[in-house]
């Protein structure tokens, strides 16, 4: 069944949520005493990895010639299974969450990793799920035969 709020929200504006969440988070319960030391070098990894997966799984989509569209999985032209897809099937998820990491971090939020999990668990009920189904309407036991081989998340 599907719900209303299912490929409603892109998730690039539900990840810009999330940090302004974790941001006033930081502001009004800064919690966080201690900085880490090497904070800018933490920040600046996560956020490379971040960008690096993002662009990685975008470009295998390319490759494929095959939709990025989040709204409209069921376009899927190809089933990419390559490159950083052998290692998860929503690498462009984990970018995002390597993203709100480094800006949890950043800011010293404790509360930001409650935030990061909330949209863990938002974007796997209403995105993940409805593209899981949708991909496989298309694409049948190759599909199920790629999430028994891959992890959803790692």
């Amino acid at each position: 069944m599907k719900n209303s709020l299912e490929l409603k929200v892109v998730p690039p504006l539900a990840m810009l949520i999330s940090a302004g969440l974790i941001y006033f988070a930081a502001q009004l319960l800064p919690v966080s005493t201690v900085l880490l030391d090497y904070r800018e070098t933490l920040t600046g990894f996560l956020i490379a990895l971040g960008l690096l997966v993002d662009l990685s799984a975008i470009a295998f989509f390319l490759l494929a010639k095959t939709t990025v569209n989040p709204f409209q999985p069921e376009k899927s032209s190809a089933l990419v299974t390559s490159g950083i897809y052998q290692i998860t099937r929503n690498p462009m998820y984990i970018g995002l969450i390597c993203l709100l990491f480094a800006w949890t971090i950043w800011l010293g939020s404790f509360f930001g990793l409650i935030v990061i999990v909330l949209f863990q668990q938002y974007i796997t009920r209403f995105q993940i799920m409805p593209e899981e189904r949708a991909l496989r309407q298309i694409f049948g036991k190759d599909y199920d035969d790629y999430c028994s081989q891959v992890r959803r998340w790692l």
